[in-house]
């Protein structure tokens, strides 16, 4: 069943997190933060929604990277559940598809809960100051891909963060698999 999370609650502010990376590291959000904003991704592995789009996110990524805006992709799903989201198939992914930005493993899920997290791919793209300005979808992809000449919503939306500090305010909610909670212990 697709979700589709809440549209943007306009400068909320982001919330900190200390994660393990595919790359062994721990990494920090002031660590990623860019000088013009920073997107935060939730996603996974096995997605047909990511998975749809995922050569799209890292040619964003990459680009949106160059103009200063800091990228980090998150992983919270239950890996007992979905061992395929697990960190070393994590490693392998962010390999075999050139990452340029972090991905890292929310084992506890209390860094995606903090934000608000619910679905994959979920977007959430900060100025310069941290404050929310664009929670919407990467363009008009559902669980296949789009046109190829698509209009770039995410992307245009952080470039104009980069510009102005300030998100578009109409803006059109992603749509994904959910968030694979944990059960209670």
């Amino acid at each position: 069943m697709a979700v589709s999370p809440p549209v943007c609650d306009f400068d909320a502010p982001w919330h900190d997190f200390s994660l393990q990376g595919t790359d062994g590291r721990i990494h920090k959000l002031t660590d990623i933060a860019g000088e013009r904003g920073t997107l935060v991704m939730f996603i996974c592995n096995h997605c047909p929604y990511v998975q749809s789009i995922m050569d799209r996110i890292v040619r964003d990524a990459k680009e949106l990277q160059q103009i200063g805006i800091g990228v980090v992709a998150i992983s919270a799903n239950d890996v007992t559940e979905y061992p395929q989201d697990g960190p070393e198939e994590m490693k392998h992914l962010a390999e075999r598809r050139g990452f340029t930005f972090p991905y890292l493993y929310d084992d506890t899920q209390a860094t995606a809960r903090a934000y608000g997290a619910e679905c994959t791919p979920d977007f959430f793209g900060y100025n310069a100051d941290g404050q929310l300005q664009y929670r919407g979808r990467l363009d008009s992809s559902t669980r296949s891909a789009g046109p190829e000449n698509a209009r770039r919503e995410l992307f245009e939306a952080m470039k104009l963060i980069a510009e102005t500090g300030q998100g578009p305010r109409e803006q059109i909610a992603s749509m994904g698999c959910s968030i694979k909670w944990k059960t209670a212990e």
